[in-house]
């Protein structure tokens, strides 16, 4: 099985565009105002209109107001929602679109009483716990947390970067890996080689596990 990856906090097209040619696939666009990595409607278009098919496009928000969120759906071509704050299950749903709700991994979490409390999220993306920031914070949290039975699939976010998502990989066996901050030059500008990177250390851990 391939482990897809995800780049998360795209804010130009170029960067979107690199992410999709070097096999990403799925790209992030963050609409969190407080966020460095923040888009508006235009900027969103924008990255969008640069994506080759076949790559999917999450928008991610922070305990938003529905109006807000639909007000998104209704400007940007969107394939998931990804909810990255407290948001109840009753939240997440009734936008047409099938969601990934993200666990923040606080030290006293008990996991899978969180993933059973979102029954129809699609996948779970297991983040690192900052008291702060709400995702993108470069930290990580212990693998060995991350339950072997899982209701939906898994996707593993928090201090990934192309130095370790390999050793991530081979011990979480997760559906995805998630990353933003590890493969920045600058907050939400990409370093394309560190793109590059990131990736193929995913794909020779795959390629390894096909052998």
């Amino acid at each position: 099985m391939r482990t897809r990856v995800k780049i998360c906090g795209i804010t130009r097209p170029e960067d979107g565009a690199a992410a999709a040619a070097l096999g990403a696939d799925a790209i992030g666009l963050v609409f969190h105002p407080r966020s460095p990595r923040a888009v508006d409607i235009a900027q969103a278009n924008a990255i969008v209109d640069a994506l080759p098919p076949f790559v999917a496009v999450v928008a991610l928000f922070v305990d938003a107001s529905r109006a807000d969120i639909r007000s998104v759906l209704e400007a940007v071509p969107v394939d998931l929602l990804q909810f990255h704050g407290t948001e109840p299950a009753a939240a997440c749903v009734g936008f047409g679109r099938r969601y990934i709700k993200a666990i923040s991994m606080r030290p006293d979490l008990d996991v899978a009483a969180a993933m059973a409390d979102h029954p129809a999220a699609a996948a779970f993306l297991l983040d690192a716990y900052h008291p702060a920031v709400a995702g993108g914070s470069g930290e990580r949290f212990d693998w060995e947390r991350v339950p072997t039975e899982r209701p939906r699939p898994v996707i593993l976010a928090g201090g990934l970067d192309p130095d370790n998502v390999a050793q991530a990989v081979r011990l979480v066996r997760p559906y995805g890996v998630d990353v933003s901050s590890g493969v920045e030059a600058t907050k939400g500008v990409k370093d394309h080689t560190r793109l590059r990177q990131f990736i193929e250390g995913v794909r020779h851990v795959d390629a390894d596990a096909n052998d």
